[in-house]
């Protein structure tokens, strides 16, 4: 468990602000979406079912989840694969707008990242990891589940380690 729990409370030092929290709830889906929107096409192979860049991206960033923890890799596998069937799909219905709407979407959730980061007073994580852009959808995934009473365990040792980490600092503008 130390694994993802480094990664989620070293995330989590950056996201102490509720209204943070909250504007990364809707705008890291939104993000990952139109990045999936984005590589919804084109159809690398179509039979038995397509392959497009979204899948390959997308189990990709599965299989890491799943070598972080077995049981949010799953679910992470699920809402992902969702992502993928529904991207396609209106890439299908939308061949003409589709770039549009994904670069309209993907700059609406990071104005809602930047806008959570200006209540927290710090930067956004990826600025000091890289690897925060992908830690960030599984946080919000596991901050859904721990509110839902699920993974105690890992909610504790998360806060936990979180709590040693300097607090934030409001950055001079």
């Amino acid at each position: 468990m130390s694994r993802i729990a480094d990664h989620l409370a070293n995330y989590a030092a950056y996201h102490r602000d509720g209204r943070n929290v909250a504007t990364h709830m809707l705008g890291i889906p939104l993000i990952v979406l139109a990045i999936q929107l984005l590589l919804a096409r084109p159809v690398l192979l179509d039979d038995p079912a397509p392959v497009t860049p979204a899948l390959a991206v997308s189990a990709m960033a599965v299989w890491y989840y799943l070598w972080l923890d077995l049981r949010l890799g799953l679910v992470m596998a699920v809402l992902l694969s969702l992502g993928v069937v529904l991207t396609e799909a209106v890439a299908a219905a939308f061949p003409a707008s589709r770039t549009v709407l994904a670069v309209g979407v993907f700059v609406v959730g990071w104005v809602l990242q930047f806008i959570g980061h200006w209540f927290e007073g710090r930067k956004p994580a990826f600025f000091d990891e890289l690897v925060s852009l992908l830690i960030g959808p599984l946080f919000i995934v596991a901050e859904v589940l721990f509110a839902l009473g699920l993974f105690p365990a890992l909610k504790q040792a998360v806060a936990q380690r979180a709590a040693a980490q300097p607090p934030a600092r409001r950055q001079a503008a």
